[in-house]
């Protein structure tokens, strides 16, 4: 019994994958900043992590991660959540309808009930009637968007400054910038190697900071607080594991899917008031754009854990605002970066003998580069789509490392455990 025990113990090791631990995170973001700064040198592209560019990403990314964070909640508990964009929109209106009239505040609060609301129909939905996930998703998404829209004809199209596609403008949220911000501001002005970019990255992330955005940072150590270190987060993931097992163990499977979905609803209604109070000022229809979507991607980057899910969302953050702030010029750059990045992952690939995935990673990598000396001047198309097709190669190439939780969208019913 005991020789049984020590050889499974010692066998256990060899079948898991080496856990990604803090060292080995730092290392990788160090070096990812040192190819930035190396692809910025060579490209001329002196925007790429300027103070700006860092702030602009940041305020991109808040949504798209609070997105991700709702759908971490939904689906550790079991839950496919593919209604996150629907709840976005709850939020985005509920949040400006309130914001205009008793302050951004109070439309915070709102547009986090709005969203909740919507994770609770889907909850009532899949966990209830145990009716498909993702067909509940789509049901919840086209439902939030006409709603919305209905409401809003006669509520913004009659109040002054509204139209039926436009809330009024809503107050802004208190900005604050931390000291040394001028300091650093100098130092990435100066354009040195890697100094300067240090210096605009870290500024970007002190420089007019909405208290909103702060809260929304503080939630990603939370959610991993809650989930990984407490009794009920261990409940919770249970259910999301192995519901059966859970039951069995006198866990109320229910009434943890029930909270992790509403909580995932609140959290993208959060992610949607901050589109209408923060980013814009103004409820828009149609400004989620998707990214409820791309927060569900983001959060399948991340390999359904928090800090994994806000590098996703910071990267299409960051492409995003490439963008949006020097076009066809910073795009470019980032055709260089993905191209590096290629050949790294093909040469590992090569050394782990994995010979197909290394040819097409060399491939698409030669490619990319021929782009970059070929090419000019990018379609404004491309520079459009960049975001998307960056976020897309991320999530091909990340797949083989993803772990689900294992019950994620099965079919559960009351009393499968006793």
């Amino acid at each position: 019994m005991s020789t049984k025990t020590v050889s499974a113990t010692s066998a256990a090791p060899k079948s898991g994958r080496r856990k990604l631990t803090l060292p080995w995170i730092l290392l990788i973001v160090a070096a990812g900043i040192v190819l930035i700064s190396l692809v910025r040198t060579v490209s001329g592209a002196e925007d790429l992590t300027s103070i700006g560019q860092i702030s602009g990403a940041l305020e991109l990314a808040i949504p798209i991660g609070l997105a991700g964070l709702g759908g971490l909640w939904a689906e550790r508990a079991g839950v496919v959540n593919i209604g996150l964009e629907g709840m976005m929109i709850l939020g985005t209106w509920f949040g400006a309808w309130a914001g205009y009239q008793w302050g951004p505040w109070t439309g915070v609060l709102v547009g986090i009930l709005g969203g909740a609301l919507g994770g609770l129909l889907h909850a009532i939905i899949t966990v209830t009637f145990n009716v498909n996930h993702i067909v509940s998703g789509v049901a919840v998404n086209i439902l939030a968007l006409g709603f919305t829209q209905y409401l809003s004809n006669f509520t913004f199209a009659e109040a002054e400054g509204g139209s039926s596609k436009q809330s009024p403008r809503i107050d802004e949220i208190k900005e604050i910038t931390l000291p040394g911000a001028d300091w650093l501001a100098e130092i990435q002005e100066k354009h040195w190697f890697l100094v300067s970019d240090l210096a605009g990255i870290v500024g970007g992330l002190v420089t007019e900071l909405s208290l909103l955005t702060i809260v929304a940072l503080l939630l990603i150590p939370g959610t991993w607080w809650v989930l990984w270190r407490t009794a009920f987060g261990l409940r919770l993931r249970s259910c999301g594991e192995n519901p059966i097992a859970a039951e069995s163990l006198g866990v109320n499977v229910y009434k943890y899917k029930y909270i992790a979905v509403i909580v995932s609803g609140g959290l993208a209604g959060l992610g949607g008031a901050f589109l209408a109070i923060v980013s814009t000022g103004i409820y828009q229809e149609g400004q989620t754009g998707g990214r409820g979507y791309i927060g569900l991607a983001a959060m399948i980057f991340g390999n359904w854990m928090p800090g994994g899910m806000a590098l996703g969302a910071g990267l299409f953050g960051f492409t995003d605002s490439l963008k949006l702030r020097g076009g066809a010029e910073n795009v470019l750059a980032m055709v260089l970066l993905i191209a590096i990045l290629l050949a790294l992952f093909a040469g590992w690939q090569l050394y782990k003998k994995k010979y197909l995935q290394a040819g097409i990673s060399a491939v698409c990598a030669a490619v990319l580069f021929l782009g970059y000396v070929l090419i000019d001047e990018i379609p404004s198309q491309f520079v459009d789509a960049a975001p998307y097709v960056t976020t897309l190669l991320v999530l091909a190439l990340s797949a083989q490392r993803l772990r689900m939780p294992k019950a994620d969208g099965m079919p559960y019913q009351k009393g499968q455990g006793k």
